[in-house]
């Protein structure tokens, strides 16, 4: 998507890092042209000339900073692409030195550049990489022990070392789809119409309005479902006053599973304070993805717990509402109350 006047001069004015590789900025009275991110004083506004590529502000007479060296950014784009390359290829973990000696980089440089462009160290997307593949392995093979060498671990001591706390329930349930675990559920009545929570042992895994126990059964086919009873209770009321009055309710735990890039956007959107919205670009800016709009908004559809994870302060560009799963009515109240509270 193609970036505004306005847009550029913002994002040049608060040095956006995001921004880097997208546009440059040429000083007219200096000469040289900069990344948005270029940490030297900003000149005057009027001064200002904004370039979609480094080649067009060199066609116009201007040179490159050597402060910033703008010049560096299709490099740092590719040495990133390399190293993505290599950690997806690879069915083991890549150490950093060897990453960046394919690279040509420096660990420390490989480190920085890669972070900014995707939001995640190389040793921690790796890691995400191997949990994608394991859940994935254990839905399709037989044998858990053959799952996690599928997926790329080194053996069942490192596997439950790295995915512990990450798959929600344990290893040779996942291979069963989910059988032998307990979910326990309810449907009660709230201002904004019926809402259904399910949780596990660890954490609230569905929240939904306007479904019932086979919209519930359809999403966890082998789970147990268990009509939730009096120990349910007190995570119900919970729930329902975070619902309620959203954003004051307590920290209620959550058992969600999604890859890695939707549990970065989930991450995005708790961090979103009560009262406020992002637009889907905002967000993939503040991933360090500013092209990733689109993936975004697929995160945001696949948030498996309205309200506790906010999906609803997302809108679009221009301050419209945009959709939602339960409807443009329920969003909307759900704002207003957090705008009055």
């Amino acid at each position: 998507m193609d970036l505004s006047h306005t847009q550029m001069a913002e994002a040049f004015a608060r040095r956006d890092r995001a921004f880097d590789g997208r546009f440059v900025v040429g000083v007219v009275s200096t000469g040289i042209y900069c990344r948005p991110s270029c940490p030297a004083r900003r000149p005057r506004p009027e001064n200002c000339r904004f370039f979609t590529r480094a080649d067009e502000a060199e066609g116009e007479g201007f040179r490159a900073c050597k402060r910033c060296c703008p010049g560096d950014v299709a490099r740092d784009e590719a040495a990133v692409n390399r190293a993505l390359a290599m950690l997806r290829e690879q069915a083991r973990p890549v150490a950093l030195a060897e990453l960046a000696k394919a690279c040509g980089y420096s660990p420390t440089h490989l480190q920085r550049v890669f972070a900014r462009a995707t939001g995640l160290s190389p040793a921690a997307y790796g890691r995400a990489l191997r949990q994608e593949a394991a859940r994935a392995s254990l839905s399709e093979e037989g044998k858990v022990t053959e799952a996690i060498y599928a997926a790329g671990f080194e053996g069942p001591s490192t596997f439950y070392a790295d995915m512990e706390g990450t798959l929600g329930m344990t290893p040779s349930a996942w291979a069963r789809g989910g059988a032998g675990v307990a979910i326990s559920w309810a449907v009660v009545e709230t201002s904004l119409g019926p809402m259904l929570l399910a949780a596990s042992d660890k954490g609230v895994c569905r929240l939904s309005f306007n479904e019932g126990e086979e919209d519930l059964r359809a999403r966890f086919p082998r789970a147990e479902l268990i009509a939730g009873g009096a120990d349910f209770a007190a995570l119900v009321q919970q729930v329902v006053a975070a619902v309620e009055t959203p954003g004051t309710g307590p920290d209620i735990p959550l058992d969600v599973v999604g890859t890695a890039f939707q549990q970065r956007v989930w991450d995005q959107l708790r961090a979103i304070p009560p009262g406020e919205t992002r637009s889907y670009g905002e967000i993939a800016a503040a991933l360090g993805q500013p092209g990733a709009s689109r993936a975004v908004g697929s995160a945001n559809g696949a948030n498996p717990v309205a309200v506790l994870v906010p999906c609803h302060r997302v809108v679009q560009a221009g301050g419209a509402l945009g959709g939602y799963a339960y409807g443009e009515a329920i969003k909307r109240e759900l704002l207003r109350r957090e705008r009055k509270a």
